[in-house]
């Protein structure tokens, strides 16, 4: 595990992080997103899945970068560990607290190694939450697909 951290420390540090990056800055890495109905697969398959480990936590990981490269750099991380992304800069993990807590102590170093002004949330969700989420601006009914709506017949 610790060889692990220090190949990924060298790998941060050789990605020639200096400054913030522009800002008027463009997407990178976007076209490797799924389709909004390959996500929605994706985001279901996390929150009812029958093979769920007990110990372990959902959560959403955001950020709002400037820098291309960093950005790229810290998508391919995360996709690494097995978080899926759901948004362009939005990924959702299902993993033990530890898992997770190894997550955040790296991308807090990320932070560290340029200077920016930059943010990176981690947001755990309870599993009822993950099941109310509500998707705006598709037309994806959730709660139809996770069997939570009700339907009388008169």
């Amino acid at each position: 595990m610790k060889g692990n951290h220090l190949i990924e420390s060298r790998l941060i540090s050789s990605a020639g992080l200096s400054g913030a990056g522009t800002i008027g800055r463009t997407t990178g890495c976007l076209d490797e997103l799924p389709t909004l109905p390959e996500r929605i697969r994706q985001i279901l398959n996390i929150i009812s899945s029958a093979e769920r480990k007990p110990g372990n936590m959902i959560c959403f990981i955001m950020y709002d970068i400037t820098s291309n490269k960093v950005r790229t750099l810290i998508a391919k991380f995360l996709q690494g560990k097995g978080c899926t992304r759901v948004q362009k800069s939005i990924f959702m993990a299902d993993m033990p607290s530890d898992a997770l807590q190894d997550i955040a102590m790296k991308l807090t170093e990320i932070q560290k190694m340029y200077d920016n002004n930059d943010s990176i949330l981690i947001v755990p969700l309870s599993e009822d939450y993950a099941r109310a989420m509500k998707i705006i601006g598709q037309e994806v009914d959730i709660d139809l697909i996770l069997h939570s709506k009700n339907t009388l017949f008169f």
